[in-house]
Parts: C-alpha cells; sequence; structure tokens
C-alpha cells in the first residue's frame, strides 16, 4: 500500500470512528449494560455477517435488534419462530392471480426476508426444515423460488436470538446454518449498577427511544471500508493457528476433543471480524488483542465436544483458550 493510500485510508478510519462512536452512544442510551454484546454485533454487522444472540429470555435480545435497526437506518422486519411456522412465511409464495381478461398467472409475494436487517426471534423454535429455508438467503443474498432469483436488500443481514438447548420446545440448529453465523454472541445478566439503572430508567413515564444515527446505505460504506484495513502477515498467520488446531491433523490432544472442527469461513470469519473491530475502535490495522477477543464468538458455535469430551467437564470455550494460549505462545 502506498503512502496516499494509507493516508487516504486513516481519514475514512477517523471519518468511520465518529459515525460508529455515534452508533454505539445511541444503542447504548437504549440498551442498558451490555456494552460487551453491543461492541460483538457491530462487529458482525460491520464485517457483513449474520449473527446469533445466545441467552435467556428478558436479556434484551430483541430490543437490541429492533434498536440496532433504527439507529443504523436500516428496513427492519421481525419473524417470530414457532413450531408450526412454514418455509413460506419467511421466504414468500407464489398466488395464483386471474387478471382482466381472464388470464391467469402466478405472482410471488416477497415475505419478511426481503428487508435489511431480519430478527428471527427465537429461531430454535422452529422445525429444522424451516430453520433451514433461511441457508440460500444468508449465504448467497438470493432466493431462488419456483425457478426464479429473487434478489435481497443490500446490505442484508440476520440477527438471530436462541434460547438455550436445554428449553423446552427448543430444536438444534443444522450445523450448515450455524456456520452461516459470522458471530456466536452469549448475552447474560447485566451488574448491579446496571440492572439498577434499568429498573430505575425503564419504569418511569418516560423511557429513551432509539434514534436514526446513519442514512440509509452509509452501513454498505463501513463495510467496504473494512474489507480495505490491512492486515499484518503476523495476524493472518495467528488465525490460521488458532483455526487449524482445532482440526485431526493438527494438534491431536485438542482435535481428539472434538466431534465437529471449524472450516475454512471460520477462519475468514474471524479476519473479517478483526478487521472490523479495529474500525470500530478507530484503528488502522487489527491487533493481537482483536484475535483473542474474537475467537471465541467467531469459533464457539462451529465446534462441538465428543461424548467423552462433555463427560469429562470440558467446554468449547476452554478448548477455544487452549487454542489460542498456544497460537499465541
Amino acid at each position: 500500500m502506498s503512502e496516499a493510500q494509507s493516508t487516504d485510508i486513516l481519514g475514512e478510519v477517523e471519518q468511520a470512528q465518529a459515525q460508529l462512536a455515534a452508533v454505539q452512544a445511541g444503542v447504548k442510551a437504549v440498551i442498558i449494560g451490555q456494552d460487551k454484546v453491543i461492541e460483538q454485533v457491530l462487529v458482525t454487522l460491520l464485517a457483513g455477517g449474520h449473527g446469533l444472540l445466545v441467552g435467556l429470555p428478558g436479556l434484551a435480545k430483541t430490543k437490541l435488534v429492533e434498536t440496532l435497526g433504527v439507529v443504523l437506518g436500516l428496513q427492519t422486519s421481525r419473524v417470530q419462530f414457532t413450531p408450526d411456522l412454514m418455509p413460506a412465511d419467511i421466504l414468500g409464495s407464489e398466488v395464483l392471480e386471474e387478471g382482466a381478461n381472464g388470464a391467469k398467472s402466478f405472482r410471488f409475494l416477497p415475505g419478511p426476508v426481503f428487508s435489511q436487517l431480519l430478527m428471527a426471534d427465537e429461531i430454535n423454535r422452529a422445525s429444522p426444515r424451516t430453520q433451514s429455508a433461511l441457508l440460500q438467503a444468508m449465504q448467497e443474498q438470493h432466493l431462488s423460488v419456483a425457478g426464479a432469483r429473487y434478489d435481497l436488500p443490500q446490505p442484508f443481514h440476520v440477527l438471530a436470538t436462541q434460547n438455550p438447548l436445554e428449553q423446552e420446545g427448543t430444536y438444534p440448529l443444522p450445523e450448515a446454518q450455524l456456520d452461516r453465523f459470522l458471530c456466536q454472541i452469549d448475552v447474560g445478566y447485566p451488574d448491579r449498577a446496571a440492572e439498577r439503572r434499568i429498573i430505575v430508567e425503564t419504569t418511569g413515564m418516560e423511557t429513551a427511544q432509539a434514534q436514526p444515527v446513519l442514512a440509509a446505505g452509509a452501513l454498505v460504506g463501513l463495510q467496504r471500508l473494512v474489507r480495505q484495513i490491512p492486515v499484518g502477515d503476523g495476524i493472518v498467520d495467528l488465525i490460521l493457528d488458532v483455526v487449524r488446531q482445532a482440526r485431526p491433523d493438527a494438534d491431536v490432544k485438542l482435535a481428539g476433543l472434538l466431534s465437529w472442527a471449524p472450516g475454512p469461513r471460520a477462519a475468514q470469519a474471524l479476519l473479517l471480524a478483526t478487521r472490523a473491530r479495529a474500525l470500530l475502535l478507530g484503528r488502522l490495522t487489527p491487533s493481537r488483542e482483536d484475535v483473542a477477543a474474537l475467537s471465541e464468538p467467531v469459533l464457539k458455535h462451529r465446534m462441538a465436544l465428543t461424548f467423552a469430551a462433555r463427560a469429562s467437564g470440558e467446554t468449547v470455550e476452554a478448548v477455544i483458550a487452549q487454542l489460542l494460549k498456544k497460537a499465541m505462545g
């Protein structure tokens, strides 16, 4: 990269940092006590990916997605996933119409997936067949219905909320669909001070309302800038070390704990996510700290422990920590 190009990108990064600071402030005015979650969701969107928000009911997952739609200036829609939901309820369907001349023809009625930000609420309460209806949309940004192609709006993102699998009436997401989510974002309980603010500020006559910060289409420009951010060879090698160590042909001890290991899409996701976090924090290039901060949300849903590993008390989080520690030396 030439000195002039570096200067141009630096100027764009500084401008983007100001925009993103305003975005974070706008979201935090409504969502209290979830700063880490907000950062990870914004990283996911800046990287052009989809996010899976996992947590118990009542932790503001749905409210967060609604707030992001307003603040980022995105056209949003929401689908409440239930056991009786059908693929056509998400994608849309063809209806037979009769014209004024008596001729009959099919017309496609777009479903809620035709939006810039789709909130798939409680996605694991629908059947695997319905969950899988989103696969093509998430990966290819278009749909094929009755042999015809329908392009989705740009940008297109899915932010899905998921209840813990131990709860009644939930179905595990197919591995192929899990791999389409750039990050799994765990939403936990707020600390005492944050919870105090929540109960005081949300139970009065007036509550904070989300306000638009970015103009429509601005997110696309930020996503384009993310892909222009330079990455050092050392960071690329570190990402490869973290991801590849989980495979059977690498570290026998660690790989032996896993029944499903991350593929190349995981390394792509981690590289994009580190670039996005660098932009969010106003830096020109990703650091090792970005890799350390994002390895768990990027890899967690792309790995599964063997039965023996689960029986011995191992966790995916602990395995990722071991992979990261070994890779970083």
